[in-house]
């Protein structure tokens, strides 16, 4: 399978730079897998699609404001992004620009913090701190929003059920819940955190898909999310993850592993054991995430339903609308 069947084109315009203020005024894709048609609703009309006893499974992890800017000491700009704490201030990061030296010193603030490189990928700050380190940070928006992080990005860039911090990237299909919706759908919710890392934008390049490796990411499904799977299970409910990253660890989970890391690849070919319904954002092209939404609908459908958005000027990406796949 090759990479250059998971092209399409886009044009820039349809990349969404902010958020809608109501988030549930985003539009819905609504895609149906047994019959090929498509539906075009407003967000908030997901309710009508939610069987009584389907289960609606969220991820829970909160995106932390990971992205630093500081400056060397002979004054040229550095940008620090904190991937994950190894404990005792040190971060594992990705850091531009990548001709830093080991121990060499960033300062961030005007000295406020500082950080010094330990080895290439990690640095250790001045405070082991972590709320302090983090408060310097700003919100880790993706490379194709093309504008620096803004105040509002701290609350849209979240989803309202956010709780285990640890995300570099937003859970984007979830962005569109408001508590309010959530509260007034009256089904049935379970959650799971999977902490999504900076391998979300990392482009695949081998041309052959099946050659690609996936970053492991940190992921738990706690005990009463099992039991509430195995129970719409009894009641012939159907499995709706919110997201690729719900559908990754619900379809790790069924395959034995409830927690620890997950590299799972999902890509055409592989066979769904839990998920029944999928609701996510449109994706770049030739990414795992698009592969994901290929494989669970069908590439030929999911190009038809892609280029009907495109048509419809739908908003594209992180901050962009929603496709409901039935």
């Amino acid at each position: 399978m090759r990479l250059s069947e998971f092209d399409y084109q886009l044009p820039k315009e349809l990349i969404a730079q902010y958020p809608l203020k109501e988030r549930d005024k985003a539009r819905l894709l609504v895609v149906n897998r047994q019959d090929g048609t498509v539906e075009h609703r407003i967000f908030k009309d997901i309710a009508g699609y939610v069987r009584a006893d389907d289960l609606l499974v969220l991820n829970d992890t909160l995106v932390v404001p990971c992205r630093l800017i500081g400056r060397r000491a002979s004054g040229g700009k550095v940008e620090v992004l904190l991937l994950e704490d190894k404990g005792g201030a040190s971060f594992n990061a990705l850091i531009r620009p990548a001709r830093l030296r080991p121990d060499e010193e960033i300062i961030f603030n005007n000295g406020s913090l500082s950080g010094r490189i330990t080895s290439k990928g990690q640095i250790t700050f001045s405070s082991g701190d972590t709320g302090r380190i983090y408060a310097h940070g700003q919100m880790p928006l993706p490379p194709y929003i093309k504008r620096s992080p803004e105040p509002l990005d701290k609350e849209y860039y979240q989803t309202v059920y956010a709780k285990r911090a640890g995300a570099v990237a937003a859970p984007t299909a979830g962005l569109h819940f408001t508590e309010e919706l959530l509260s007034g759908m009256r089904l049935h919710i379970a959650y799971l955190t999977l902490h999504v890392g900076h391998a979300t934008f990392k482009p695949v390049t081998a041309d052959e898909v099946s050659n690609h490796t996936m970053e492991p990411e940190r992921f738990t499904i706690p005990a009463g999310t099992v039991a509430a799977i195995e129970n719409a299970r009894r009641k012939a409910g159907r499995i709706i993850a919110v997201g690729t990253t719900s559908c990754r660890a619900l379809e790790s989970c069924a395959l034995g592993n409830k927690e620890g890391r997950t590299d799972l690849f999902i890509y055409p070919g592989f066979t769904f054991k839990l998920v029944d319904c999928l609701l996510t954002n449109f994706h770049l092209p030739k990414t795992t995430l698009y592969m994901l939404v290929c494989a669970f609908a069908g590439g030929g459908l999911i190009k038809k339903a892609y280029q009907e958005a495109i048509e419809n000027k739908y908003r594209f990406y992180s901050y962009g609308d929603a496709m409901l796949i039935i």
